[in-house]
Formats: structure tokens, C-alpha cells, sequence
């Protein structure tokens, strides 16, 4: 019984981690890798751990690297299965509006889920960005609260959004340390880089009016292992992106804002992302929704419910380092009640070194589980009747 209310297990790995202060020594040796932005960040995706930063937390226009957290939350609606890749959404006369870049697409037509998104990844369609947002909240009001609600929930400090597509106005921020962190979480959803990652596609393929889309993230096609994210441009952020590359491995996030041309602001995020491969490396633990244990539910129609990672989860090291006296520990919430959603936060897993926790992340539900009507919970009481008076 006390494994599925409360599970705490200590493992040893085998692995060998070394000290933060040895990721600060080299953060600091090497704080000149980046030069001509206004601020710059590079992370490790797995981990989140810091390998280098400049002006990490100054508060900039990020342009449409605000998509990236529109993506996140079309993302997270079609793993919640309140949006379907195949759907087809209808853009209003609104979305139709917008200016900058955008898919041309006209007042009452209809694209796929699947079509937009490659229009909002490849083309930074801004008309395909509202569009979507009136189909997942109603409006682009109502699906910005969502997208600054999640900058709460990320517990972002130094972001907020006005609109879904980073067009100019007032008030509009993050910074590049926050959005590695939306990155971060985007790429929890493995199929936004079979987006992201193209460089060139076509909509309205069987028609008179095919449209050709190209990566504006030229390194997609020019740096081995980029597949992603987003660009950003505007005569107030100048040029900006935050990319994400894999190798060997491991994947990384590089930001860069207020760039002086698209040229510098590549040469900047291939500094970063060479720094990276050519220092560290990761030792991947777990998959995204791999079944760690099962957690108890009480009044549930299901006694129990499996409980999955949320993301990939992996060690990080510099280059040779080998591993070993690693602790895992893992907990499960208890008192675990329906009605129980998929996807809810249900405890945690941790990797801990000389005490220190190096890596922490969410263990979540594998589905949801409803609530037991009260004949099921009848007959589940008077079975441990009957069995107890044997």
C-alpha cells in the first residue's frame, strides 16, 4: 500500500557528476563568446542548466519569438486532445487582417491544424498564429491570458504578452532567458521539430494558389543538427532567434536578441551552439512519458493510475567526464484523489549528487481517471467487508 501512496526510492546510478562550480569557471572564461547583441543565453534542453550568458534577464521586444510560446500552447492542446492535427480551423476576417508576415490566408478559410502550424513554424505566419488562437480560446484576447497564465505557471519573471504574434506595441517583453525556458518546455512535444526543422513546404499544394513557404532560420539548412525554432524581426528588437540543435544526443537552446543583421545574429548562435557540443555532453536517463511506478487513487473508477515522466531527463557533464554516486529520488504525491486528468503534476523525480539535487522534474499522470459513482464504491467497500470477515 505504501508504495502507491508515498514511493520515495534511492537508487544509485552509475554515473560520475561534477560540481557546479565547474560549469561557473567556464561560464566565466569564456563570458566573451558572444558579442554584438543586446543579450544572449545558452542552456542545455534536458537539464535547463546554464553554459553561458550575457544580459540574460534584460527586458526586450522579442518579436516573433513570441511564437514559440503560441506554439507551446497549440501543442499542449493537441496532446490534451482538445485539438486534432487533421482539424480544420477557419480563419475570421481578423486574423485575415494581420499585417507583417503571414500565409495570405482570406477571410473564411479553412487550413488543418497541421497546415497552420507549418505556416506559423516555417512562415511566421501572423495570420495563421490569430487563427489558431481564436480556435483554442475564442479570441487572441482570451488566448493571451492563456499565454501569460503560462508564463505564470513556468514562473517566468520578466515576460509579458500582449498579442500571439510580437508585432510592436507597448508592454510587450521577455527577455532571453525566459524565452529559452518556453523553448525549454516546447520541446517536451518531440513533433514541433518536424515543423520547425523545415527548411522549405508548400500549402494549398492542389491549387491554383500554391504557396511556398521558406525557413526564415537559415541555420536549419546550413548547420548540421538545427531544428528550430524561431526567428524575430522588427525595427525596435532588430533580429533575433532562439535555436535549438541536437547532437550526439544532446540538444541545446541558444537565444540571441537585438542583433544588427540576420548574418551576425547566425554567426552569434553558431559561437554558442559550437561552444556547446564542443564542451559538454549529456547522459540521457529517461524518455518523455516513460512509466516510472503507479500511484494509488482514491474513489476513482480505476484503483490506480501509471505515472510517466514529462520530459526527458538527463544527466549533463563536461566532455570525458565519467559518472558515478548518483541518487534518484522519486516521490509520489499522497492522498491522490479523483477526478485525476491526465497529464496532472502528480510528483516529482530527482537526481541528487553530495546532496545537492542537480536535476528536477514533474512526474504526471498517464490518464485521467474519473471519479467512482457510488455503487462501484459500494461494492469496492463491501468486498473488504466480506474479505475482512473471512
Amino acid at each position: 500500500m505504501k508504495r502507491f501512496v508515498s514511493l520515495i526510492a534511492t537508487i544509485f546510478l552509475l554515473t560520475s557528476l561534477w560540481g557546479t562550480s565547474a560549469f561557473a569557471a567556464e561560464e566565466k572564461k569564456n563570458a566573451d563568446i558572444v558579442n554584438n547583441v543586446k543579450s544572449a543565453i545558452l542552456i542545455e534542453r534536458d537539464t535547463g542548466k546554464v553554459l553561458y550568458e550575457k544580459n540574460g534577464n534584460e527586458e526586450l521586444p522579442p518579436a516573433s519569438m513570441t511564437k514559440i510560446m503560441t506554439m507551446l500552447l497549440i501543442m499542449e492542446a493537441i496532446d490534451q486532445g482538445k485539438l486534432s492535427w487533421n482539424e480544420k480551423v477557419r480563419a475570421s476576417e481578423y486574423a485575415a487582417s494581420m499585417g507583417g508576415s503571414q500565409i495570405f490566408l482570406e477571410p473564411g478559410e479553412e487550413m488543418t491544424t497541421k497546415e497552420m502550424l507549418r505556416g506559423i513554424a516555417i512562415g511566421s505566419g501572423n495570420d495563421a498564429s490569430v487563427a489558431m488562437a481564436e480556435r483554442i480560446a475564442g479570441s487572441e484576447e482570451a488566448f493571451v491570458d492563456m499565454m501569460n497564465d503560462k508564463v505564470k505557471e513556468l514562473g517566468l519573471k520578466h515576460t509579458f504578452f500582449k498579442n500571439t504574434t510580437g508585432l510592436p506595441v507597448s508592454g510587450h517583453f521577455s527577455t532571453a532567458s525566459d524565452m529559452a525556458v518556453m523553448a525549454k518546455e516546447l520541446l517536451k512535444y518531440e513533433d514541433i521539430t518536424k515543423f520547425t526543422g523545415l527548411y522549405e513546404a508548400y500549402l494549398r499544394e492542389n491549387t491554383d494558389k500554391k504557396f511556398w513557404l521558406v525557413n526564415t532560420n537559415k541555420l536549419v539548412r546550413f548547420y548540421p543538427g538545427v531544428d528550430g525554432l524561431k526567428t524575430g524581426f522588427t525595427a525596435e528588437a532588430k533580429y533575433c532567434l532562439t535555436a535549438t540543435a541536437q547532437k550526439n544526443g544532446m540538444r541545446v537552446i541558444a537565444v540571441v536578441f537585438g542583433a544588427p543583421t540576420s548574418k551576425e545574429r547566425n554567426a552569434q548562435v553558431t559561437k554558442m551552439l559550437n561552444y556547446a557540443f564542443n564542451q559538454y555532453q549529456t547522459h540521457p536517463m529517461y524518455k518523455r512519458n516513460q512509466v516510472i511506478t503507479k500511484a494509488r487513487i482514491s474513489k476513482g473508477q480505476e484503483k490506480s493510475v501509471q505515472v510517466v515522466t514529462s520530459e526527458p531527463i538527463s544527466l549533463l557533464t563536461k566532455k570525458g567526464e565519467k559518472t558515478k554516486d548518483v541518487k534518484q529520488k522519486i516521490t509520489i504525491n499522497k492522498n491522490l484523489q479523483a477526478p485525476i486528468n491526465k497529464g496532472d503534476k502528480i510528483g516529482s523525480i530527482k537526481l541528487i549528487k553530495d546532496g545537492k539535487v542537480f536535476v528536477e522534474s514533474p512526474l504526471l499522470a498517464s490518464a485521467s481517471v474519473k471519479e467512482a459513482g457510488w455503487w462501484t464504491l459500494y461494492k469496492r467497500a463491501f468486498g473488504m467487508f466480506t474479505k475482512a470477515g473471512k
